[in-house]
């Protein structure tokens, strides 16, 4: 049963969450077309791209990401607290970077013409600025702006008009570290386990390959979509992600419409998220890089699926830290989105997310004990 957004994403149960969106037709985000012979491989970089200069802008931070043939990956931490220390100017600013606003909005982030504007007309921006606070740490208006700049460039490239996306995204709460953990090592390792690639180093669009890089002392390098600047009409004629503007009824409420790709495409990117092992940096992975690139590389070379190889004998040091069993993890990390459904977490945490919503089951209990829960000595 489809469940409603708001019931799947509580920030007061956890901040992180793992998301997936699909595509709806045959065309693809990477790879070559068998039919017509084209190559879409430029589209994962699009993705890549749009993820991280998203997360300048909205109070939303990127642990780890796969950019796939079909579908894409995500693991995201929401800040609802960086979001409440920004002040009302800086809201504005950060909004205006993806829509335009009302009239009102853009005659106040101008100073000049901000002098001319009465108290009544000042206080109903400060409304909206509280209107757009609550949407810049909200997962959903992440996905959208995402989704739908994608989408226009994609249709744009074919040809075409309609959905790009699936109506909906997919989202697991993930309720612990272990869950953590968990999800960032199957998004991470999802080229190798669909035999794409042999190597973590050479899974392009993954945040694994870009941290490795990164190690190496190489840059992010971004990659836009070529043509011809969009106007507002091509726009909205390309709109493949809006669900503002696909099958809008008469005197319905528009959703706002997004800035041109030339403006968002000069959004700067924001890094991956650093790693502290100490856990008193917030907005950090609570692992340590070292540790985790070592469970990463034993768990890669025994989930591939043409070069199957051996667990280790000494069982990684984060998996001792957190009490997992190694095998459990393992097979957990090639089944991970199946297992589970809304939530993932030691069987504990599931019971309490389940209790909150009045569920009687919840799908990936038997998964959760094999893999999170503490063993015995």
């Amino acid at each position: 049963m489809t469940r409603p957004r708001s019931s799947l994403i509580s920030l007061a149960d956890t901040p992180w969450y793992h998301v997936v969106n699909r595509c709806v037709r045959r065309a693809f985000l990477c790879g070559r077309d068998a039919v017509s012979g084209q190559s879409f491989e430029h589209r994962r970089g699009w993705i890549e791209t749009r993820i991280r200069e998203l997360a300048s802008v909205f109070t939303i931070d990127v642990a780890a990401y796969a950019v796939m043939s079909n579908h894409y990956h995500v693991v995201l931490r929401v800040d609802a607290d960086r979001a409440a220390a920004l002040t009302d100017d800086e809201v504005l600013a950060r909004w205006t970077r993806l829509f335009t606003g009302p009239m009102l909005v853009q005659r106040y982030v101008q100073p000049a013409t901000r002098a001319t504007m009465g108290n009544a007309e000042c206080d109903k921006v400060r409304e909206m600025a509280h209107t757009y606070r609550q949407r810049l740490c909200d997962l959903s208006w992440f996905m959208r702006v995402l989704n739908e700049s994608i989408a226009r460039q994609a249709n744009a490239e074919d040809g075409v008009k309609g959905h790009f996306w699936e109506g909906r995204f997919k989202s697991q709460a993930l309720l612990d570290e272990q869950a953590l953990l968990a999800a960032m090592a199957y998004v991470d390792l999802n080229p190798i386990r669909a035999g794409m690639v042999e190597s973590l180093e050479d899974s392009a669009h993954t945040s694994i390959a870009a941290r490795l890089g990164e190690l190496k002392g190489l840059p992010f390098v971004p990659v836009t979509a070529p043509g011809p600047t969009q106007t507002a009409a091509t726009a909205a004629a390309a709109d493949g992600g809006n669900p503002g503007a696909q099958g809008a009824q008469p005197g319905a409420l528009r959703l706002p419409s997004l800035r041109p790709e030339q403006d968002l495409a000069a959004l700067p990117e924001a890094p991956l998220m650093p790693f502290d092992p100490t856990g008193r940096f917030a907005q950090s992975v609570p692992f340590g890089l070292q540790e985790y690139l070592e469970l990463v590389d034993m768990t890669g070379r025994a989930v591939h699926p043409h070069k199957r190889g051996s667990i280790a004998v000494q069982t990684p040091a984060v998996l001792q830290r957190l009490g997992m069993d190694a095998e459990a993890f393992i097979n957990a990390a090639d089944t991970f989105f199946r297992s589970f459904a809304s939530a993932v977490g030691t069987p504990a945490q599931l019971l309490q997310w389940a209790a909150h919503r009045q569920q009687r089951a919840m799908r990936g209990m038997a998964a959760a004990r094999q893999v999170f829960e503490r063993r015995a000595a």
